[in-house]
């Protein structure tokens, strides 16, 4: 088999997958329906022993992975895209079950994950070339930087997008010579079972990929199960977690952490193109994304028509049912913290144009459109992650974007406006949308990652390959000089060769000079 699921360690490690129906001693994890209540399946809760094991098969397997050439990987990886596409049905409906979002949603999220794993198996090759670089006065010498696989790669996953996200660690470590051990979240475990059960269809290699499933002492166990980097994607409070575990064994970790990322309207922007925007950026999956708009600054000469059309564009949205645009919530927990919040905001004095605290049902809530909001409420201040849409009036572009950049948080942003690509450099945030949201999640070669409390490190692209490298830099001397500064063996005027050398080179009369040497040779 080229990828396994990790079996339950003791007397019922007899158990080949974590899809296979678990002895009665075996602990297991139920994954749950959000939109039913319904039992989707169950999984094994793999143990901090069967986690060290998993990593050290993925060690094994590392050493040949990483010997593959770039093109042998490449095609391993065009293998496993391909049996992911002829099941796109089968993981779409997966989504939709065990997520809650309308299966198009899953279709769509499981199109965008084979974009970047296509875009990792054939990028790797150009992104890891070794580089020369410039050797200043050592002329003797050729310098280059180079790119290694660092051998085990742990991937900690979410539940708001269970292929999509993960998918940009584990394709792009796996395409940088890496083997992946994956732990799903506790809400999508079979998403995550069945994405690594496609690949043992594909890849030649045992173990390059596992998977390992249980809740947050399974993802404990992998942060000190000895891999050699760390990719985490939640909350911040649990990112927090995460990285005081890898600092026992000094574990580099890549986090990608909460938003509560601005949209910013100017005065000149096409309103109807924005409120449209705004309303897609701030619901699409419910609300569940990471960058999510969850504050919308506009200017206040288009506020009331920019308000007048999000009501009208929210009021076309359906929630539930087969042809809805909105799915159930997929944890009960944050249900919770959004109804907590519209709670908040309501009593602090905002007003709810659509939606609001009551219009909640189990786990469906009615999207929510709040003016008169203010900084202080919890709707502003932290990560709400569901359907709710904040709109604020501003009296400038300076107030938005200095009110934009008020946050701890870090991670997308939308500028909508004729200058709106000169108010994007402003934004404190890793990534900017201009007249659109979210489109830089979607662009493969652009890096994908926050600051501040919404994390560090980048995934998709060149950077994100590069993420699952060491990077190493070698200096080769190609001839000798007569006069060597790396031996002992030098002339007796050595001193004052240098110090003719600095002044040559570094003092009052170096650019002068420089400026004449230049000219002498013509340039």
């Amino acid at each position: 088999m080229a990828v396994t699921t990790v079996p339950p360690s003791g007397p019922t490690s007899s158990t080949s997958s974590a899809s296979a129906p678990p002895s009665p001693r075996t602990e297991t994890l139920k994954s749950i329906a959000p939109a039913t209540g319904e039992v989707v399946g169950e999984v094994p809760v793999h143990s901090a022993a069967d986690v060290q094991a998993a990593v050290a098969r993925a060690r094994v397997a590392s050493a040949s992975w990483g010997a593959l050439s770039f093109a042998e990987r490449e095609e391993e990886l065009v293998r496993w895209r391909k049996a992911l596409a002829e099941a796109a049905d089968e993981l779409a409906d997966l989504i939709h079950r065990e997520n809650g979002k309308p299966r198009l949603d899953g279709l769509v999220e499981v199109f965008m994950a084979l974009s970047h794993l296509d875009h990792a198996a054939h990028r790797a090759a150009k992104a890891l070339r070794a580089e020369k670089v410039s050797v200043g006065l050592l002329a003797n010498f050729r310098a280059t930087v180079s790119y290694h696989p660092l051998g085990v790669v742990g991937v900690i996953g979410p539940w708001n997008y269970p292929i999509f996200t993960p998918m940009g660690s584990i394709a792009y470590a796996l395409a940088a010579g890496n083997a992946v051990v994956f732990k799903p979240s506790e809400l999508t475990p079979l998403v995550g079972v069945k994405l690594v059960e496609l690949a043992a269809r594909s890849l030649s290699i045992p173990d390059v990929l596992q998977v390992v499933t249980g809740a947050g002492a399974t993802g404990a166990a992998l942060c000190k199960a000895g891999v050699d980097k760390l990719a985490f994607t939640g909350s911040t409070a649990t990112g927090k977690k995460v990285m005081a575990a890898c600092a026992e064994t000094l574990t580099p970790v890549l986090m990608e952490l909460g938003g509560k990322d601005p949209m910013i309207v100017a005065e000149d922007a096409d309103v109807d193109a924005a409120a449209e925007a705004a309303v897609f950026g701030a619901l699409t999956n419910t609300g569940q994304a990471c960058i999510s708009i969850e504050r919308i600054y506009v200017a206040e000469p288009i506020y009331d028509r920019f308000v007048d059309k999000v009501v009208a564009e929210v009021g076309k949205v359906k929630v539930g049912g087969d042809d809805g645009h909105l799915g159930a919530m997929t944890s009960s927990q944050q249900v919770g913290i959004v109804k907590d919040h519209l709670e908040d905001a309501v009593r602090r004095g905002a007003r709810a144009l659509t939606g609001g605290p009551d219009a909640i049902t189990g786990n469906f809530i009615q999207p929510t459109v709040l003016v008169d909001v203010t900084d202080e409420m919890k709707v502003m201040k932290d990560e709400t992650f569901g359907p709710v849409i904040p709109i604020v009036k501003v009296k400038s572009t300076e107030e938005a974007v200095r009110r934009a950049n008020e946050t701890p948080f870090g991670l997308g942003s939308a500028v909508f406006g004729k200058r709106a690509r000169e108010l994007a450099d402003r934004i404190k945030a890793g990534m900017t949308s201009v007249n659109s949201v979210m489109a830089f999640s979607a662009i493969t070669a652009l890096p994908f990652g926050g600051v501040g409390e919404s994390g560090f490190g980048r995934i998709h692209g060149d950077h994100g390959i590069r993420e699952f490298t060491r990077t190493k830099a070698t200096a080769e001397q190609v001839f000798n000089l007569p006069m060597n500064m790396m031996s002992f063996r030098l002339p007796r005027n050595a001193a004052d060769r240098v110090r003719g050398m600095i002044k040559q080179l570094y003092g009052s009369g170096a650019v002068a000079r420089a400026k004449d040497l230049l000219g002498k040779l013509g340039r």
